[in-house]
């Protein structure tokens, strides 16, 4: 019997997260789930919940957070995360060492920038992790180069309206930004993408992997088969997931 319960992380009406507990005694491998949704505030937390209560049906606490989007002045959204992400350990529930952050598409992003943390520099958004650092990151989808987001226009001009401009405009916003350049992270971590992705185009992840030397696993499939638990792109994280956490 899994329970939910939503908790705040912060003081924002969106600084909340909503624990998913599987009935089963503690400390427990965690997942913090990351939403998507191109940083748009049309989306919530909810996109993540049949992901959410699939995981905890088998074993894992599941901490789905949200967060303020892109229609908020920079550096809000990556605050906001890394505040989320922060807030894990808070719970006794957790076992520190077998922490995952999962993300799709923008909340991939999330995902891989919240592993690249600790590469920061001192008094970047988000530096200076109050909490271990995730033994996994699982990047579905991921728009894992901002600057090449920005240049090939992806989700409309999403990328942009994150960033307050292009890479040219705003060099040191995606200088501690951007996680392809923020390599090398040392954590492991697996890209999981469809090839027929028309959304987020499997070159984003295909790069990042280059770069990083990151498990890149594919599927015959489009962008929303992460969010579908009776997906081949589901199967690939839950694998993933028992592998290493």
């Amino acid at each position: 019997m899994t329970t939910r319960k939503v908790e705040a992380y912060g003081e924002g009406p969106l600084h909340r997260g909503e624990w998913w507990v599987p009935n089963q005694l503690g400390p427990l491998p965690t997942v913090v789930l990351v939403h998507g949704g191109y940083w748009r505030p049309v989306y919530d937390r909810s996109l993540e919940d049949a992901v959410a209560a699939d995981l905890a049906s088998r074993g894992f606490l599941c901490w789905n957070v949200d967060y303020q989007a892109a229609d908020q002045p920079w550096p809000a959204t990556l605050l906001d995360v890394a505040a989320g992400y922060d807030h894990v350990v808070a719970n006794d529930r957790v076992d520190p060492t077998r922490i995952a952050v999962v993300g799709h598409s923008a909340g991939g992003h999330l995902a891989l920038w919240l592993a690249s943390r600790h590469r920061l520099p001192a008094g970047a958004p988000g530096s200076s992790p109050a909490g271990p650092r995730p033994a996994l990151c699982v990047a579905q989808a991921p728009i894992a180069s901002l600057a090449e987001g920005s240049r090939a226009g992806l989700g409309g001009g999403a990328v942009d309206a994150l960033m307050g401009g292009p890479p040219e405009q705003h060099p040191s916003r995606y200088a501690v930004a951007d996680p392809i350049g923020l390599l090398p992270t040392a954590v492991q971590t697996v890209l999981i993408h469809g090839r027929g992705d028309d959304t987020v185009p499997l070159s984003q992840s295909e790069a990042y992997a280059a770069a990083s030397g990151a498990t890149l696993l594919t599927y015959d499939g489009g962008h929303y088969e992460h969010l579908d638990i009776a997906s081949e792109a589901v199967e690939l994280l839950r694998r993933a997931l028992v592998d290493e956490v």
